[in-house]
């Protein structure tokens, strides 16, 4: 836990590998504290078609999904932790946003093969 999915839009991979976007989410997650590195589940969508607003433009959506529990403090600390690494990056021209959602833990099923 958590499970982090970045969400682009594809134009941006002439600018920036999608693997460094993922390594950003992952080490900002790593940054907050709050998990076990092994833990971290990442993974990366490019978006073939998107708007923002009336515009195409790029943006990088974050969404970091994590068992409930967690107060806001925590969950801001992560979201922000995340941000910070993607300051890093060699990005300009593009929105990007995190989100922290909690996953129900009563629900959450697990099985590894």
């Amino acid at each position: 836990m958590p499970h982090c999915i970045v969400e682009y839009s594809k134009a941006l991979e002439s600018r920036i590998m999608p693997e460094s976007m993922l390594q950003a989410v992952y080490q900002g997650a790593v940054e907050s504290g709050l998990f076990t590195p092994s833990a971290i589940k990442s993974r990366a969508i490019a978006c073939d078609y998107y708007m923002v607003g009336d515009q195409v433009a790029d943006f990088i959506h974050i969404s970091l999904r994590i068992l409930s529990g967690r107060t806001d403090e925590q969950k801001n600390t992560l979201s922000q932790a995340v941000l910070a690494k993607f300051k890093t990056l060699p990005l300009s021209q593009v929105s990007v946003t995190v989100e922290v959602l909690d996953i129900h833990t009563d629900s959450y099923a697990k099985l590894i093969l």
